[in-house]
């Protein structure tokens, strides 16, 4: 198959984000918007989305698709990017903590991803479903055990979906990012150009990422340019899964890992 430059549009696919109303969200939104693609933000807060839905309520989710389906057609394009993380050290965490986080980061995955991609089987159509995990799906955090279990597991989940869904051309991926700088990061650090000069010691490339790189990697993934990429998970992280505790040392810049 030549490729050619078309390939990375989106024109008239219907998708849908949830949690776009703000953030990483948002950005993949506008960036799908750009592409051409008709976009539905499913979101709690009602003046940031197309449609107010808790995407960890089943009822919810099945009346927000109908809609969507009935007002944009139905749905190719699937962004899983609701999620919800707070402090819970492990001796700490109690089971209503555990299940807030799990129904936050990985239950609304499960059951958006399966309402989804029924639609797509239904007629007959192939599709893109990538969920928004995070570096710490893949390594140890500690005080957010719950929230990393979940981030390990959409990572997982993503695999096995993509094998059952393989047969009927849906192409099931995650984006891990790392530290990207939000409206919402960006209104907690108590010293916005001090935590920029942080990122530039953690993060390989020297700075915290920018939405606009995480939905460019979801166009790419909604795009038939990734026709043959299934089960993966891509870390949109400026190196930081690579550098495996590696960082930038503040006095000169070198490598080093540890303490130092």
């Amino acid at each position: 198959m030549p490729l050619d430059p078309s390939s990375i549009l989106l024109t008239d696919r219907v998708a849908v984000v949830t949690g776009g109303g703000s953030g990483i969200g948002r950005g993949i939104a506008n960036g799908f918007r750009t592409f051409g693609a008709k976009v539905a933000v499913w979101e709690r807060h009602a003046d940031t989305a197309t449609a107010a839905v808790d995407v960890r309520d089943a009822t919810e989710v099945d009346a927000a698709l109908a809609r969507t389906v009935a007002e944009l057609g139905p749905v190719s394009i699937l962004v899983n990017n609701a999620g919800g993380v707070f402090n819970s050290p492990l001796l700490e965490t109690t089971e209503n903590g555990w299940d807030a986080l799990y129904r936050s980061n990985l239950r609304h995955v499960i059951l958006c991803t399966q309402r989804v991609a029924r639609v797509m089987v239904e007629h007959q159509l192939t599709g893109s479903i990538m969920s928004v995990t995070s570096i710490e799906g893949v390594r140890a955090a500690p005080g957010y055990a719950a929230y990393a279990a979940a981030k390990a597991g959409v990572i997982n989940y993503t695999k096995t979906a993509a094998l059952e869904l393989a047969e009927h051309g849906i192409r099931v991926n995650a984006l891990a990012p790392d530290i990207t700088w939000t409206e919402g990061l960006a209104s907690i650090a108590p010293d916005p150009d001090g935590q920029q000069e942080r990122f530039g010691l953690t993060v390989p490339m020297g700075r915290a990422g920018h939405v606009d790189e995480m939905a460019g990697a979801a166009i790419f993934l909604a795009s038939d340019l990734s026709s043959y990429v299934t089960g993966q998970t891509i870390h949109v992280d400026g190196g930081t899964h690579a550098a495996s505790g590696w960082y930038h040392h503040p006095d000169d810049r070198r490598y080093v890992l540890g303490p130092s």
